[in-house]
């Protein structure tokens, strides 16, 4: 399945060339792992439930193409990596433009931790299912611990 989201852009998304800031592209990517998780129930509501939270290792982005003042864009997510028991995952976001070409890719590498300990977490057994459906890059890999 195919995950993807398009935003119309805001001002404060630019700097003074007119052109998306560096660290906007980010936030978008990181609004669409939350609605990614949302649309396959598991919200902020489940991970509060479950006193878990998805946190990032790294974040790697590449700039491909500017996003011009005004632009709407779409971002995606794909599965690059995942755990036997979905402790950690790799997702890739791509970020197009309004033409519709790649503007930036984005490489996380994330995990759950646990609230109250602070300690990385198995997630609960709800989230089994989380990756299921999700396109697969063609790097994909299992991630051995």
């Amino acid at each position: 399945m195919n995950f993807k989201i398009e935003f119309a852009t805001k001002w404060s998304d630019f700097d003074p060339n007119r052109h998306m800031r560096h660290t906007a592209y980010n936030d978008y990517a990181a609004e669409v792992r939350v609605r990614f998780f949302a649309a396959h129930n598991f919200s902020i509501e489940e991970f509060t439930k479950h006193n878990i939270g998805p946190i990032l290792f790294t974040e790697e982005t590449s700039f491909r193409k500017e996003i011009h003042l005004g632009e709407n864009i779409s971002v995606n997510l794909k599965l690059s990596g995942i755990s036997e028991n979905n402790e950690r995952w790799k997702l890739v976001h791509e970020v197009f433009n309004e033409a519709g070409k790649l503007s930036a890719k984005i490489k996380v590498y994330g995990a759950w931790i646990d609230l109250t300990k602070r300690k990385l977490t198995v997630p609960p057994k709800e989230t089994q299912s989380l990756f299921l459906s999700v396109e697969k890059t063609e790097d994909f890999e299992i991630i051995s611990l």
